[in-house]
């Protein structure tokens, strides 16, 4: 990761001061860097050690952080990772314009592999999350989603990009179509379990911990899984309550709201929907060697439902 973090702070060079400025700022946030300790763990895992890994391990990371500069700018969030937003800092016409900046250095950057696979993977991956952005914007305040609807959001939006980490990981490795079938599977269900589980922290987490606000999505009127389980399981009144909360964007009522998500057990039904993609994460690592990176996988996958940030 030392060597991760060495590629992206040279590729972030460039001859306009705000581009660098902007990127540094909201990568030198930190962050979990899941996505590239992903390829990186698949790649340890499968054997191989070329530098290549390090570049594309850093190509995944701007793309993450494009998405999130873009995210921010069409959430209005003001907060993320404990301090102001890049737009809340630099504006949105500077985020927005430093995000484009981030995917095309990205796409420069895998060119350097000089494998169509790897451009199609990541093509294909940018293509589908960009789908997912547009898709969780028309759901925006819609309070009759389902369970499959949310889904199919996080599936494109969040998961698609651990997908495609873990799928990259085994194509520079060169795989068999059943290894990569497998890999991709850890990423895609990891990647679905984080996303749960960040969704539950919104009514059952700490704002100094997360260093986002508590009830971001609820303002966003987002329906996301807690929301969805505990309209199927409460009573009129309490459904009447979260639909209101959704259609309106308001907080008002967020404490009743987090009484009535734990009241009808949606926010352990969540958890227990984590815990099952977690679970698929597990199954599917359990198909690669028998190694010291396949362990650290396995770890990563049951420690995820614990996390509080």
């Amino acid at each position: 990761m030392a060597e991760v973090d060495r590629v992206i702070a040279q590729r972030l060079d460039s001859g306009v001061p705000l581009v660098g400025e902007v990127a540094r700022y909201i990568i030198s946030a930190g962050g979990k860097r899941l996505r590239p300790v992903l390829l990186l763990l698949i790649c340890g895992a499968l054997g191989y050690t070329d530098k290549q890994r390090h570049n594309l391990a850093a190509v995944v990371e701007f793309i993450h952080t494009a998405t999130l500069l873009h995210d921010d700018v069409v959430d209005e969030s003001t907060l993320r990772r404990g301090r102001p937003t890049a737009n809340e800092s630099f504006g949105n016409p500077a985020s927005v314009l430093v995000g484009d900046f981030l995917y095309s250095r990205a796409f420069q950057m895998m060119v350097d592999a000089e494998s169509m696979r790897v451009m199609q993977t990541l093509a294909d991956a940018t293509n589908v999350i960009a789908e997912g952005e547009v898709l969780q914007l028309m759901n925006m305040h819609d309070a009759s989603l389902d369970e499959e609807g949310y889904l199919r959001v996080i599936r494109s939006k969040t998961a698609k990009l651990f997908e495609a980490s873990a799928r990259l990981g085994a194509i520079l490795a060169g795989s068999t179509a059943s290894v990569e079938a497998a890999c991709a599977d850890y990423g895609q269900a990891l990647g679905t379990a984080f996303q749960v589980i960040d969704d539950v922290l919104d009514y059952d987490g700490n704002t100094a911990e997360m260093g986002k606000n508590l009830g971001d999505d609820l303002r966003e009127g987002k329906a996301t899984l807690p929301l969805i389980l505990a309209m199927q399981r409460g009573s009129e009144v309490q459904r009447q309550t979260i639909r209101e909360a959704i259609e309106t964007g308001s907080v008002d009522r967020l404490p009743d709201i987090v009484a009535i998500v734990r009241e009808t057990g949606a926010l352990e039904a969540t958890r227990n929907a984590a815990a099952s993609e977690a679970q698929r994460a597990i199954d599917a690592a359990m198909q690669l060697p028998d190694n010291a990176h396949r362990q650290a996988m396995l770890v990563l996958a049951s420690q995820l439902l614990n996390r509080r940030t």
